[in-house]
Formats: structure tokens, sequence, C-alpha cells
């Protein structure tokens, strides 16, 4: 059975947790994914909900907090002041760039584990991909005018902070449905972002990065697989350029860290503990939580993601899984397992939005898991961003009104 979908069974045995932590991605899960993500809309009634969890809510993004593409100014944009969020602490909480960039709800940032020649070289970067993608499609594309290159290029890097990024849903209606041209964008792609990490070799900086391709189909060789498009599936949309170590199974266990200290005022990792800290495997996080974390201060974990992958590969017929929500889901799911904590897995469909991708909404679930999968789904939003919303705001109303009694 791929997942128990029991929606009002969780429901219940969650409100009656005493320590809760939920860990929610962003993008494809509480915002609707959009070809040009300057555009992305975000529900006031859903933030001010989750913002009554308190410290029972995080956010795991491989987005950022900050800057012009931040999160945080879809927030303000939502209730139309820069100021109101920051008095009120309607920001989301919780770890973006894949576990760099840390806020708590009133916004303040801390950045974790970042030297200050990796931040120079970070503040390079988004002009030298936008020169190096400029150049790489008007010499595949020269019937498009330059000017339209131009402004897809603009559209297409997103120039964070801590993960600059090429992201192709736009860059994809300027081929239309031609399946080859689609395929030349992502490798396109991929030879750019290749590119930037041979910069950094050069600049001093070998072990300091690493690509992060999404969705992806696993890893092979310590790097993230390309996923091609199809006839039914768009595949690889983004790629980021990240700090080795900055993994979202990581990022979860300095989000626990961080959950122990709000409730007993001790940090079971250390005060200073990063992503870059944390070992490299899952079965190592494990073993870690066990040795530092006792059964009465590990909460019991919901995670929430969209981006998960399975595909055999035709030639080997071997499943390649990937995704960049699968290592921390699966580290919940394991982590439930160690502790004997009812841990949750919700898999929220993304395909409502701009970008097709595998739709649950038949009931099948080719291209995101399949039978042998070890991850499994205890809940399944199949009708996207719009019913988990519901679902956690419903939630959020009835946790708060039990505050009293949970929240101690």
């Amino acid at each position: 059975m791929l997942f128990k979908s029991n929606i009002d069974d969780s429901f219940t045995k969650l409100l009656k947790c005493k320590e809760l932590l939920f860990v929610q991605d962003i993008d494809g899960v509480c915002i609707p994914l959009v070809s040009n993500p300057l555009d992305r809309v975000i529900d006031k009634s859903y933030v001010e909900e989750v913002s009554k969890l308190g410290d029972e809510f995080s956010v795991l993004t491989c987005g950022e907090h900050e800057g012009k593409r931040g999160v945080n100014r879809i927030i303000e944009r939502a209730f139309e002041s820069e100021s109101l969020p920051k008095e009120k602490g309607l920001y989301l909480p919780g770890l973006a760039a894949c576990g760099i960039e840390y806020q708590d709800r009133f916004g303040n940032v801390e950045t974790l584990g970042l030297s200050k020649k990796e931040r120079l070289f970070l503040s390079k970067i988004p002009l030298k991909i936008k020169d190096l993608l400029s150049i790489e499609l008007l010499r595949n594309f020269p019937n498009v005018e330059k000017g339209k290159i131009d402004n897809e290029v603009e559209i297409a890097v997103c120039d964070t902070r801590y993960s600059p990024a090429i992201n192709l849903n736009s860059l994809f209606s300027m081929v239309g449905s031609e399946l080859k041209s689609k395929k030349r964008l992502q490798l396109i792609m991929k030879n750019v972002m290749d590119e930037v990490i041979n910069y950094s070799v050069v600049s001093g900086l070998k072990n300091s990065f690493y690509l992060h391709i999404s969705p992806n189909l696993g890893t092979h060789d310590e790097s993230e697989i390309i996923k091609y498009a199809t006839p039914e599936d768009i595949g690889t949309t983004d790629i980021q350029l990240i700090i080795k170590g900055a993994l979202k199974q990581a990022g979860l266990i300095v989000l626990i860290n961080k959950y122990v200290f709000n409730r007993t005022g001790k940090y079971p990792f250390g005060e200073d503990f990063s992503v870059r800290d944390a070992p490299e495997t899952i079965q190592k996080l494990i073993d870690l939580c066990k040795s530092k974390v006792p059964n009465n201060e590990m909460p019991t974990l919901i995670g929430v993601g969209d981006t998960i992958t399975s595909t055999k590969d035709q030639h080997s017929q071997h499943w390649l899984r990937g995704g960049s929500d699968r290592g921390f889901l699966t580290l919940i799911q394991k982590l439930g397992e160690a502790y004997n904590k009812e841990n949750q897995i919700i898999f929220v469909d993304s395909s409502y939005g701009e970008v097709y991708r595998p739709s649950t909404i038949d009931g099948n679930f080719d291209g995101i898991t399949d039978e042998r999968d070890n991850l499994k789904f205890t809940i399944v939003m199949n009708r996207g961003p719009e019913q988990y919303k519901s679902w956690i705001k419903e939630f959020c109303k009835r946790r708060s009104r039990n505050s009293d009694t949970y929240n101690t």
C-alpha cells in the first residue's frame, strides 16, 4: 500500500500530541507553483493561522526568506505592509536556502555555517549565471530575438543571496511543446551550473558547494541526477548552487535542536550547530538524535512536502528515487520508528500550479512513488495546496484552543 489516507484519523491523533513540530516545505505546498517565481502569492489567512502554532511550526525550504525573491516579500505584499508582519510575528519561521538561513516568526535572521569568503563568492554568482545563460541561449536559439532572451534570462536567474539558481519554468514557454527543445534547455541549465561549480574550484572553494537539482532522480557518485522532460512529465525545472552540507535532512536536525532549546533551555547538539556539523547519512543522523535527545524531548514530527520522484530506469530496471523533499521526509519517518512516535508524512500534489508535474488526482502515483518505495505517505492532499491549507488552518484553530493543555 502506497499510503494511509485517513485524514480525519491523523487530525485527531495530532491534536492529542503534547510535543509536536510541523516541518513544511513552501513552494508547491502553501504557495502554488508558478512560471515566474516573482509572481508567487500567499494566503493571508494561512499565514495568520500557522502563526498560532508558535514553535510547533517551522518551514524547511530551498528558497530564501530575505531578498527581493524571498518569501518575506510575498508575505509583506499579502498584508500590504512591510511593518505589520514583523510587529505581529507573521513571517514563516524556520530554515531557508536548504539550511543556511534561519529566522524566527518576527523576521530576525541569522546565517548558519557560512564563511565570509563563501558569502563574497555567492554575491558575484547571479551576474555570472546571467552572462553564461545568455551566451548559451543565443547560441542554441538563434531565431529568438535577443530582447526576448534578455527578458527570459532576468526571469530565469534567481539572484538569491545564498542559493542562486536557474529556474526554467518561463523559459519552457519559449519553446512550446517541443520535447527536444525542452531537454536542450535542461542540458543548457546543467552546463551553465557545472561551469559555476568549476569557477568555485578555481576560486579556492573546491569543497564549498554542490548543485541541487529539482526535481531529481536521486544521486550518483554524490551528484544529483537530472530528470529530463518526457511527454508525461516536465522533469527538472531548477538547479541551485547550494552550500555543501545544506541538505534538508540535515536542516531537520537544526530545527529539532532549536525546538528542544525552546522547550528545555538546552541545545542538544550545541548552540552553534549547523547543517555543516550534521552527519551525512540518514542512519548517522538518527544515531545522533538517539544519543542526544531523550524520548520525552523528541516531538512528534509532521513532514509536509511535494517534491518526490520515482522512475524506473528502462535499461537497468532499477528504481531511481529522488526529489528535494525525500531526504527530510524519510528521516522523519525513520525517527518515528526509532522513537516509537506516530510521525506523519503529508504529500501535497503540486501539479495544480502553472508547472506541470505528475498528478495523483486519479489515484495514479507514477513518477512520484511506487509499491517498493520505503518512503510511505500518511496523508495525500491530492487536491493540492488549497486542500492542504484548508486542513492546516482548521488544525491550527483547534490546536490553539487547546494550547493551555498541549503547549506546556
